[in-house]
């Protein structure tokens, strides 16, 4: 890959937090690789090589530096580059798809050749998939081993090793010595937890106070918990229920997040599904530099800096929140969700959930196949729509992954039963965190880009202007939706308002 050695080389010198996780540098002498703000001293020149990733700095024989920890810095296993290939298959590998796939299997689901999948990899992040694969577990369960009480077979099921061998094995062959002389000196340190605790690091600004009251007011009761300094919920993953609690953390560019599941092997799935409702492998400074060419947007990006794009738990949640809210308030659309949850949903023991008020799991598709859902308080239609859409998702749940391209996703979603162009837009917006997705119908939209005079653009009118946005629309619908809701006096139209959702 080119890399301007010098530019690289300046923000090591000044340590620049800007460059961390974007860049990584490789010590010859002494075979470790670090981030820009490491505390060491800088190297000499001569002696520096630096890499896009830790999976390349990695898989070019260097070891992750002890000191400044790459495990910790922002963006790990996400990607802002021009290949939205190599964007969506980064995703899958987050949320586990090499664990127990290859690389054959992952460029089948994203409609390319393995072949064309690797050169990608290649030549935008110097590394294969299975070294990135490989370097997303290390830096897993090094982080787990440093910030964590687990038995170490414990660190290498979490991580995603198939065995404690193979977890022995990397880590003596990386670091030259065993996991265990990996461990913090002072464990006693390390505040005891019902669940696992991880520090999930963000790029900032961070609206925390903004995307915390986006998800309290679609919190559906018994499923989530939202609280000024508090988000917790119920969650399954892989058949298993378990419970996540997130807090920001004082002074400190990074979320806290406590993990309660029976299933270890499931801690990956969870991390990635947080890291993506949290939006935490956005990058503000780059998106807003780039919304804010636009007169209309400027002074919205200016107020909400660090405003970030939810993403969803769930991809047949979120298609089912969608058609329930479709013509309704948000309001009601959260009530007919929680009468879906307690009728269908499965209950959840645990002492922890009980104190928060979390009683039971969003159903699962299957759950709901042959079921009158229009009983609990719905048109018949919708009903219908919501069972005939649990039936498609039950048959293939794969339904709900990245696609080759935005386009390609978009038909998918709006060959499910209930969902047109907007509800798919707005699932891959948040499900499959598409950043150009648009729902450029919404009223919402619509009403934020209007006028001095109060004149409203067409949709037609909207999806035109919106083409300057690329490709981080999906943005641009946050700061226009966050600007329409700061609007009290305006009168609100229920049809079509996808923040029901």
């Amino acid at each position: 890959m080119d890399m301007d050695f010098e530019a690289c080389r300046r923000a090591f010198v000044t340590r620049d937090p800007r460059f961390d996780g974007r860049i990584f540098a490789g010590v010859k002498t002494t075979g470790i690789y670090c981030r820009p703000i490491c505390p060491a001293r800088t190297p000499k020149p001569q002696n520096m090589m630096f890499y896009p990733t830790a999976a390349a700095a990695q898989e070019a024989g260097y070891r992750p530096c002890l000191r400044c920890r790459p495990e910790a810095s922002p963006d790990l296993g996400a990607w802002r580059g021009t290949s939205n290939t190599v964007s969506r298959a980064l995703a899958l590998i987050e949320a586990g798809a090499m664990d127990s796939g290859d690389v054959d299997a992952l460029a089948a689901r994203l409609g390319v050749g393995e072949r064309q999948l690797r050169r990608l990899f290649r030549q935008h992040l110097g590394a294969s998939p299975v070294s990135v694969a490989q370097t997303r577990r290390v830096l897993l369960a090094k982080q787990l081993i440093q910030e964590t009480r687990l038995p170490m077979g414990e660190v290498a099921l979490a991580a995603g090793f198939g065995s404690v061998r193979r977890f022995n094995e990397t880590f003596q062959q990386l670091f030259g010595r065993p996991p265990g002389e990996l461990r913090r000196s002072r464990q006693a340190d390390i505040p005891a937890a019902e669940g696992i605790v991880v520090r999930l690091p963000y790029r900032p600004p961070y609206d925390w106070d903004a995307i915390v009251r986006f998800l309290a007011d679609r919190a559906i009761p018994g499923v989530e918990r939202v609280e000024a300094r508090r988000y917790a919920r119920t969650l399954e993953v892989d058949g298993a229920c378990g419970v996540v609690v997130v807090t920001p953390r004082d002074g400190d560019d990074a979320l806290t997040a406590e993990i309660r599941f029976p299933k270890l092997k499931a801690l990956p799935a969870v991390i990635a599904r947080i890291r993506r409702v949290f939006d935490l492998t956005a990058d503000p400074g780059l998106i807003g530099a780039h919304l804010s060419q636009d007169p209309v947007l400027a002074p919205l990006v200016a107020a909400r800096p660090g405003l970030r794009a939810p993403g969803a738990w769930d991809g047949f949640e979120l298609a089912v929140r969608a058609i329930l809210g479709q013509q309704i308030t948000v309001s009601a659309a959260r009530a007919l969700a929680g009468k879906l949850t307690d009728a269908y949903g499965e209950a959840i023991h645990d002492p922890a959930a009980a104190e928060l008020g979390l009683t039971r799991v969003f159903p699962r598709p299957e759950r709901l196949v042959g079921e009158e859902i229009a009983a609990l308080g719905m048109p018949r239609a919708r009903g219908a729509a919501l069972e005939a859409l649990a039936r498609t998702v039950a048959e293939d749940p794969s339904i709900f992954t990245p696609r080759a391209d935005l386009e390609s996703a978009i038909a998918a979603l709006k060959a499910l039963p209930g969902v047109g162009e907007w509800t798919a837009q707005y699932i891959a917006l948040r499900e499959l965190r598409e950043p150009d997705a648009f729902p450029g119908a919404d009223i919402a939209l619509l009403r934020a880009m209007a006028d001095e005079t109060g004149k409203r653009p067409t949709a037609d009118e909207l999806l035109a202007r919106s083409e300057r946005w690329r490709p981080w629309r999906a943005y641009a619908a946050q700061h226009l939706w966050a600007h329409d809701a700061a609007q009290p006096d305006l009168k609100r139209t229920k049809t079509n308002d996808l923040r029901a959702a």
